[in-house]
């Protein structure tokens, strides 16, 4: 079916086909120099459909990311750019090989669709291993790309494929249970709502009713097309399967990464604004990978930007010349960990030798019952109560004297009974200005995030002692422990990391919560558009637990009290930065 040829500088093979172990063969697009030469490779392996343009599925993110960014565009034609992933006019001049790779039952690639599954990690495996060989090809394979494009990253080098050189995994979730589809033991509606608009759109098989290519004028899902009765037999239902596994069991596990395994040389690139599903894992997948060649960066705005701007692109060329081609550029004398540093009204860059940040202060700030956040501890027994499905409780500290920086993980430490069984814990931490009004960001896909948020279902309470540390609690999500109703129960509750420096004069808020996080003020509702969810974007993005077979009322929807005093002093724990 492939066919080669020279477009814009580039020799192009179109549609070639990766055979696979099982006999179902992938198939990718490769762009490389127009010569008889051998380059490093960078590979991505994904379901968005490799002919698919970035400017025809997500034109609004497009339009504004390059009006924003103008020198996303510059030097390029643009024919070739797709969503998350590099765009070969800008990398094949630089020396290098770009494989995109339809994943398993996507695209032009023919199979059965289960994302994350070990079949799909192999899959990925062996495009890398065939890239290796290839005449063009020096034998070195890198990975980059965002998102989803990145999260399989930390699976498949977890097999330690003997040709994997250097791994860029932008903004891309870990470990499937607690990044992506339970957030502190609770059920996101995410994966649900991404799948019929994201994957199904393109799934192979769709052929003449789906998209074509703007280059070709071909099918981008397959030449041949089935019904939808064949097309459903093809894929996994997805949002059911993840629904139906409620406890971090061997179906999620076989879905994450074996941290220890991970050897490979790594950078890792979060945003601070991705609470949901682009932070944690960047963050653990640097803290805890076993490899002695990684590094960390995490920046702001919209997840598709840093990576095709000029600072990411030069961020991500300086890694891979250094562990692709050898080059001494300094990499290898870099800091580890490279921030840009958040104020309410900028970013400014940083270099810190590790993470957290070695001369952090970690400060409590204890809650009080009229209202108050400080760091007196409470003085006297009380309890707060709120319902259980509800905004909850806020709680304030009083003016800053002077402008504190919070960069790192949070953890929050709360003493709860509830009137049923179980309740969900949704905790916010918060900045408002002099005039009392939040203070909210751009995050990765929601255009008012807060500073920072957490979740925590109360009956997930067991920690895993093995990797907890006071500023980050994990729990092992294992098992449930259901509550008896009016006891109370000491909760540990993780927060994501984050980055403010808070003026003077500027309050800090804490909230304890029974439901998602909302922001209270204007925002613009066009954003409807862009997202292209079903959900009205209101402060979560499409990161919301709403689905009650997973949070049925009668179990869910009580009382919740906080109980709060000397021997119970519930506290959010802040990473203050001198």
């Amino acid at each position: 079916m492939w066919k080669s040829e020279v477009r814009d500088g580039m020799r192009i093979d179109w549609d070639v086909e990766i055979p696979m172990d099982d006999g179902v063969a992938m198939r990718a697009d490769v762009f490389r120099p127009d010569d008889d030469g051998t380059y490093p490779v960078i590979l991505s392996y994904g379901p968005y459909a490799k002919g698919l343009a970035f400017q025809e599925i997500y034109e609004d993110q497009w339009d504004r990311m390059v009006e924003a960014q103008p020198d996303v565009a510059a030097g390029s034609t643009n024919k070739y750019q797709n969503w998350e992933v590099v765009d070969p006019e800008k990398w094949v001049p630089e020396g290098y090989v770009c494989v995109r790779v339809d994943s398993r039952g996507t695209g032009m690639s023919p199979g059965y669709i289960d994302h994350f599954s070990p079949r799909e990690t192999r899959d990925f495996y062996e495009c890398i291993e065939w890239s290796a060989i290839q005449p063009w090809s020096t034998g070195k394979v890198g990975l980059n790309g965002i998102s989803y494009l990145a999260i399989n990253q930390w699976h498949v080098a977890s097999l330690q494929p003997p040709s994997l050189a250097a791994m860029c995994v932008w903004e891309g979730a870990a470990e499937w249970y607690r990044d992506m589809t339970h957030h502190g033991g609770i059920l996101s509606t995410f994966w649900d709502e991404w799948y019929p608009i994201q994957v199904t759109a393109v799934q192979y098989g769709l052929g003449d009713n789906g998209y074509k290519s703007r280059v070709t004028g071909r099918n981008i899902s397959g030449e041949e097309t089935l019904s939808a009765e064949e097309l459903a037999a093809n894929r996994c239902a997805f949002g059911d399967e993840i629904a139906s596994h409620e406890l971090n069991d061997q179906y999620h596990r076989d879905r994450s990464p074996v941290f220890e395994n991970i050897t490979t040389p790594l950078l890792s690139a979060g945003n601070w604004g991705g609470q949901g599903l682009h932070l944690r894992g960047n963050v653990e997948g640097f803290y805890q990978s076993a490899s002695e060649q990684k590094w960390l960066e995490v920046h702001g705005l919209e997840h598709w930007t840093h990576f095709y701007t000029d600072y990411g692109r030069e961020i991500q060329l300086a890694f891979f010349d250094h562990f692709l081609k050898g080059e001494d550029n300094g990499w290898a004398e870099r800091k580890p960990v490279q921030l840009q540093v958040r104020h309410v009204d900028r970013f400014e860059e940083r270099f810190e030798d590790a993470w957290p940040i070695p001369r952090t202060q970690w400060t409590s700030y204890y809650i009080h019952p009229d209202g108050q956040l400080n760091t007196e501890k409470p003085a006297t027994e009380t309890t707060m109560e709120f319902d259980a499905t509800g905004s909850g409780l806020t709680f304030r500290t009083a003016p800053l004297e002077v402008d504190t920086e919070f960069t790192g993980p949070l953890a929050a430490r709360l003493w709860v009974s509830s009137s049923t069984e179980d309740a969900d814990i949704f905790v916010v931490f918060r900045v408002f200005d002099e005039a009392g009004d939040e203070v909210v960001f751009q995050g990765a896909v929601e255009p008012n995030a807060p500073i920072a948020q957490g979740w925590l279902r109360a009956s997930h309470l067991a920690l895993d002692d093995s990797l907890s540390e006071p500023w980050r609690p994990v729990h092992t999500h294992t098992e449930r422990t259901m509550l008896t109703p009016g006891e109370v129960n000491e909760l540990h509750v993780e927060l994501w990391p984050t980055s403010i420096v808070v003026p003077a004069g500027y309050t800090l808020g804490f909230s304890v919560r029974g439901n998602d996080y909302e922001y209270e003020g204007e925002f613009d509702e066009s954003v409807m558009e862009i997202a292209s969810f079903a959900n009205r974007f209101s402060g979560c993005g499409p990161f919301i637990h709403v689905d009650e077979r997973n949070r049925p009322p009668e179990l869910f929807g009580g009382t919740t009290t906080l109980h709060i005093g000397p021997d119970r002093p519930a506290h959010i724990l802040t990473p203050l930065v001198p």
